[in-house]
């Protein structure tokens, strides 16, 4: 089970993490390039700092913006180098990320005893996207270079609330399906966004809005695509060992 269960996840992640990054490469990243030389004009006139991460769907987190002064100089974070390595390292990255979320659905199917096809990979798969994309991103929008953000450890504490309450809300409504639990479940739905997120700086950005918004919509699309791919590879990758399996037995 626990073989079959890592093999189909490899599958599924190595899967999402190819058509991800095909669409994060043509999609996302000349925006990415955009912002950057925004961002490179804008400490020209006026030295800042600002941490770069790739992340899963794509977007671009920044960590605290107190720069690091030895000697009166910034000293900045290690990030992969333009071109190629930056491509590579952002399929890296996409394809862990994969792995990883294609093993804690498949984990989840068997933990609430749904058989993994294609159709309840995909279902679950789309509740993984609403949990871990789109329900954070209602407070923290996916971000270019040069973006102001909240301090990054107060962001990654809303995200995991986020994250943790709507997939436990969904699982409420979406599982148990009784009265009170859909009722606690609507509950732990609002509840981050009632709380907020933390707010950011409102200081005046060089970065035009439209690519911000666009960013953040393309981001939102290529998660779901993700999320997608990654509930179907793997019901189907399921399938495809068990019945091999089954042959060999």
């Amino acid at each position: 089970m626990i073989i079959r269960l890592v093999s189909a996840a490899l599958v599924a992640g190595f899967l999402a993490a190819v058509v991800a990054t095909g669409l994060q490469l043509a999609l996302t990243s000349p925006l990415i390039i955009v912002a950057e030389r925004y961002e490179t004009q804008a400490s020209a006139s006026a030295p800042t700092f600002a941490s770069l991460v790739v992340r899963v769907h794509g977007g671009h987190d920044h960590g605290a913006k107190d720069p690091a002064v030895s000697g009166g100089e910034t000293a900045p974070e290690w990030q992969p180098g333009p071109g190629l390595p930056r491509m590579a390292f952002t399929a890296l990255a996409t394809l862990v990320g994969g792995v990883g979320y294609a093993l804690l659905l498949g984990a989840v199917l068997l933990a609430v005893g749904r058989e993994p096809t294609p159709e309840t990979g995909l279902r679950f798969a789309v509740a993984g996207f609403l949990a871990v994309a789109l329900a954070p991103a209602l407070g923290l929008p996916p971000e270019l270079p040069g973006m102001e953000a909240a301090p990054l450890a107060d962001r990654q504490f809303w995200w995991v609330m986020t994250a943790t309450a709507t997939a436990m809300g969904l699982y409420l409504i979406a599982v148990r399906r009784t009265p009170i639990s859909i009722a606690g479940g609507l509950v732990l739905l609002v509840a981050p966004h009632l709380a907020g997120a933390p707010e950011t700086s409102h200081a005046a950005s060089a970065l035009p809005a439209g690519y911000a918004a666009q960013f953040a919509a393309r981001s939102l699309g290529i998660a779901f695509v993700f999320w997608a791919v990654i509930g179907l590879a793997y019901g189907w990758a399921w399938s495809l060992f068990g019945r091999k399996a089954a042959s060999h037995g």
